[in-house]
């Protein structure tokens, strides 16, 4: 079965062989390179779905190529491997472009899982409108400004909302203090963090069975949220 297509960016050979070696098993149609330049040549020739990328490479590093290759590739779904001490790294990455982060050493089953997640966003058409998202328990319908949660209504004011409505429409993918902020409350905010925690603090005990042990609304340490994607 065809889990989608993946191109590899790792400078360290041993690494990226088994990378590849391990997701073609899978079913990703897996092409590798060993630079960032490599990389960019590579998109050209070869469109793929999601790029799967270490941040620390020679010469051109996986932070500037995941900008120029968001800039030349809009729609493009980018992975970016981290080491677990470079918390900065990570927050950089996405304000970068990068989709989601995968922090060294991972483990493989989770990161299959969010290639075929990223897949899933890439072949979804650009054209079509979504208005109802679910995850698990939790069903949030756009253009009736309605949350559900196992079926029955939850009320959430109209900022609630809005901060839900953007980590539901990028579920699975973590999300920084900083584009959260200046997408729901505006290009002039970024630094507001304790806005953030009040409202995912409401929103946990709205929509979690366990506000202090939340299974959908989860924080990235020193980056930012995360929305659980369920089926």
């Amino acid at each position: 079965m065809h889990q989608g297509s993946v191109l590899i960016v790792e400078d360290d050979s041993a690494l990226r062989h088994t990378l590849a070696s391990t997701l073609k098993a899978l079913g990703f149609d897996v092409r590798d390179v060993s630079s960032g330049e490599a990389g960019l040549e590579e998109l050209r020739r070869h469109p793929t779905e999601v790029v799967l990328m270490d941040l620390n490479m020679p010469g051109m590093g996986g932070m500037q190529a995941a900008s120029r290759m968001r800039a030349l590739h809009p729609g493009l779904n980018i992975i970016v491997l981290t080491v677990r001490d470079r918390e900065e790294d990570k927050v950089q990455a996405l304000d970068a472009g990068a989709d989601d982060f995968v922090t060294k050493p991972f483990r493989l089953p989770e990161l299959a899982a969010r290639l075929r997640a990223a897949v899933r966003r890439a072949r979804k058409p650009a054209n079509e409108p979504v208005t109802i998202l679910k995850s698990g328990d939790i069903a949030m319908d756009l253009a009736g400004y309605r949350v559900t949660k196992e079926g029955k209504e939850v009320h959430l004011t109209p900022k609630e909302f809005e901060l839900l409505a953007v980590l539901m429409q990028h579920a699975g993918s973590p999300l920084s203090h900083h584009k959260l902020l200046s997408t729901v409350w505006g290009a002039e905010y970024g630094n507001e963090r304790e806005y953030l925690r009040t409202y995912i603090s409401q929103l946990r005990r709205k929509l979690e069975f366990d506000p202090s042990s939340p299974e959908y609304l989860l924080t990235e340490n020193y980056v930012g949220y995360r929305f659980t994607a369920k089926a």
